[in-house]
């Protein structure tokens, strides 16, 4: 099958490179480079590497909108183009574009949809401490992640995965699950399952705010909190104003009376109490420090039992 590709981080690279081994991908659509590490120079996206190395057309137009995208438009028509698969692009697909490919727009989201449509399924499963999650494969419309189903591929969620490992898992497991669907339209037998709208949910981009710590929330919200955003943004909390980006764990340390956020132990890792028990803080960074086991840390930074982080 004739395929253009849209798609921009590292989620959507073994999709195209399935797409690559089994069918005609003539070209490929990713949002424009931007600045990125300290030197803020200018940063290809992980799908235009990709591109690059099999020397496949890039487009990477700022928007797709009708009145600022003519040519762009016109390009994407030029491909003669089957089909478009689209995962992690980043810009919504207006109307025009939607109908333009005879088998039209299919997307591989990374939640088992209705649950979770928007950015960032795959934090939301873990935030929410779920047990399993998966991708589906559907047919685009103008809404957000609101089309036709085809399939969808489950898989579990382990209690020591965080964002980074579930999200390599995903993004494999969409890759078979693309090429599954394009043999089911190739063959006819691709289904459109309606979603049911009354179980949708909604999984908004993720903040760095979002890494706050509140310590009155209970031990597993913490600890899924610090699952979910790790690498990205991370979690963070304040310990004499001072910001300390931290990794923890489940405790078995006896409960006690002391207030949410209360230093309970200070002996190899940090014991901080939570809402409903304690947390092990097993890693820390310190602004412009490196991430460090806590032990190491707390050599060279006092705290003390009875300490409260904010």
């Amino acid at each position: 099958m004739k395929v253009v590709f849209m798609g921009t981080p590292a989620f959507a690279v073994p999709a195209l490179n399935a797409l690559i081994s089994q069918h005609e991908v003539l070209a490929v659509c990713t949002q424009p480079d931007r600045p990125a590490g300290r030197g803020h120079k200018l940063q290809p996206s992980p799908i235009k590497e990709a591109a690059l190395a099999h020397n496949l057309p890039i487009l990477q137009p700022k928007t797709l909108r009708l009145s600022e995208s003519k040519e762009i438009r016109e390009e994407l028509k030029s491909f003669g183009a089957d089909i478009f698969i689209v995962a992690a692009y980043g810009l919504l697909l207006p109307k025009g574009i939607l109908n333009m490919p005879p088998k039209g727009c299919i997307n591989i989201h990374a939640s088992l949809l209705p649950k979770y449509r928007g950015a960032s399924p795959i934090h939301s499963a873990i935030l929410n401490g779920d047990r399993e999650t998966g991708i589906t494969i559907m047919h685009m419309d103008i809404g957000l992640d609101t089309g036709d189903m085809i399939l969808q591929k489950k898989i579990a969620i382990s209690p020591d995965d965080n964002l980074q490992s579930l999200h390599d898992k995903m993004a494999q497991l969409g890759s078979e699950a693309i090429l599954e669907a394009l043999s089911q339209i190739e063959n006819k037998t691709a289904q459109r399952i309606p979603q049911n709208e009354q179980e949708a949910t909604h999984a908004p981009l993720i903040k760095k705010s979002d890494g706050i710590i509140n310590w009155n929330n209970p031990s597993e919200k913490i600890i899924n909190q610090t699952r979910a955003l790790n690498p990205w943004p991370g979690c963070f909390t304040t310990h004499n104003d001072q910001p300390l980006k931290i990794w923890c764990k489940e405790s078995s340390f006896a409960e006690n009376t002391k207030s949410p956020g209360t230093v309970l132990s200070t002996t190899k890792n940090l014991i901080i109490k939570t809402a409903d028990g304690c947390v092990s803080i097993t890693e820390i960074q310190a602004l412009g420090k490196k991430r460090m086991p806590c032990a190491d840390f707390l050599r060279g930074y006092k705290i003390q039992i009875g300490d409260v982080f904010s």
